[in-house]
């Protein structure tokens, strides 16, 4: 298991069983000291059970990105109620470690295995990590960031921005 994958379980179990902040463990690699922006995911039996994550750092580093993400993951995730200490051991993790955005001219610009997606209109901002089973087309990728930001889907009038994610399991 991935040194970051291990750190979003352990902040998960700690939060849930403890409501305690997991600490930056000491031996952490020094890859891990940098700001970087992060999603982790938490899946139940292969379905979604909680997505968190930050375009831009808001911790001073990756590690505490990583901690932050996985708590407000499996406790702030509007879409779920908080993840309960007798699924601990069902859970798995996801943890993507976003790359810069670069803005695109259109559908054309993107991949959807590849890259994800932010779609922004005035202060509306919808983001769609790359490689999400089902999703097979820039356009719907695109569609579903615009819902996902409350913009008409028939909306044109978008800024689109493309990022791509290491992924670790």
């Amino acid at each position: 298991m991935h040194p970051l994958v291990k750190l979003a379980k352990k902040a998960v179990e700690t939060f849930v069983e403890h409501k305690e902040r997991l600490a930056v463990p000491e031996d952490i690699a020094d890859e891990f000291l940098r700001p970087s922006a992060v999603f982790i995911c938490i899946k139940k039996s292969a379905q979604l059970r909680g997505c968190i994550g930050t375009l831009t750092p808001k911790q001073p580093s990756m590690a505490d990105e990583v901690i932050e993400n996985a708590i407000s993951a499996c406790s702030k995730d509007p879409r779920f109620p908080a993840v309960r200490p007798e699924e601990l051991s069902e859970l798995s993790y996801t943890v993507d470690v976003l790359g810069p955005s670069e803005p695109v001219t259109g559908p054309e610009d993107l991949d959807p295995k590849r890259f994800g997606v932010i779609v922004t209109k005035g202060n509306a901002r919808g983001l769609l990590l790359p490689d999400i089973e089902g999703v097979e087309t820039a356009l719907e990728q695109i569609d579903i960031a615009k819902r996902k930001a409350g913009i008409d889907p028939s909306d044109t009038n978008v800024e689109i921005q493309r990022f791509s994610v290491n992924r670790y399991k």
